[in-house]
């Protein structure tokens, strides 16, 4: 179903305030451009060359074994010597700092990991922003909302080999565009009751990312309607980095449709 008509001078201004500020955050000091490496954690401790201490995972979760010289501030307070920052749930993180430096203890997959993030990381000084589609209301539909009787436990695959994402997915979104009825499944999103979608389509591989861009769908109404617009289709954070761990797109999320629309492949990957 089309959107309502909408003052299209306005919903550029709007779009583009909203890109900015998306960018902004992309571009953040300890954004995923700052990120430096992507470090797997073992029960044998290493000591990794951007991060300060030996680190290593098990029964306790994540330990890390600071030298005499060595510190990190967790939560506010300065830590020494041994810490334990204990089991991580999927999907979680604790971010601490070390210099100007701050350093991701996190799960992905089932496996601990340490994102160290450095605001002089070349990736995140040279950043030029990202190309994207002019934005075209063409993109802007509203669609309907269909949720399932319980949460479908969807396992997908991730932008690292060999690596398994499982979400919930609450149900899926129906609509239409250039009179052909589509729909995707949505995931929740960060906000309460909203959702996002991950998907690919004809321009995959082409002018876009190859492997997902990310859709926010806000939060449905009364109706259960929600808007969908692909003029706000962005890159995940694999699309710049190989230190990111992001999930792939459910197979019925391939669109069989060019979606001219969103962010193009990052100049860091033409």
């Amino acid at each position: 179903m089309a959107a309502e008509v909408i003052d299209a001078a306005a919903y550029v201004q709007e779009w583009q305030d909203w890109h900015h500020r998306h960018e902004a955050v992309l571009a953040d000091p300890h954004g995923f451009l700052a990120v430096t490496n992507l470090h797997w954690l073992t029960s044998e401790p290493q000591r990794l060359p951007d991060a300060p201490g030996e680190w290593s995972t098990g029964g306790e979760g994540v330990v890390v074994t600071l030298g005499d010289a060595e510190e990190l501030v967790v939560d506010g307070t300065p830590v020494r010597g041994r810490y334990v920052f204990g089991p991580i749930p999927e999907r979680g993180a604790i971010n601490t700092t070390w210099g100007d430096a701050v350093i991701e203890v996190a799960r992905r997959g089932g496996h601990d990991i340490v994102r160290p993030r450095h605001p002089d990381h070349p990736l995140r000084v040279a950043f030029a922003g990202t190309p994207v589609f002019p934005p075209d209301p063409r993109w802007l539909v509203t669609g309907r909302y269909l949720p399932f009787d319980e949460p479908r436990p969807t396992d997908v695959g991730a932008a690292v080999e060999g690596l398994r994402h499982v979400y919930d997915a609450p149900g899926r979104v129906e609509f239409e565009l250039d009179g052909r009825t589509l729909s995707l499944t949505a995931f929740n999103g960060h906000a309460p009751g909203s959702l996002i979608a991950l998907f690919t389509d004809a321009t995959s591989g082409v002018t876009t990312y190859a492997a997902n861009r990310v859709l926010q769908l806000g939060v449905p109404d009364a109706g259960n309607q929600v808007t969908v617009d692909f003029n706000r289709a962005t890159n995940l954070p694999c699309a710049y980095t190989d230190f990111a761990t992001c999930p792939l797109p459910p197979a019925e999320n391939r669109l069989p449709v060019a979606i001219e629309a969103g962010e193009k492949i990052p100049y860091e990957r033409g």
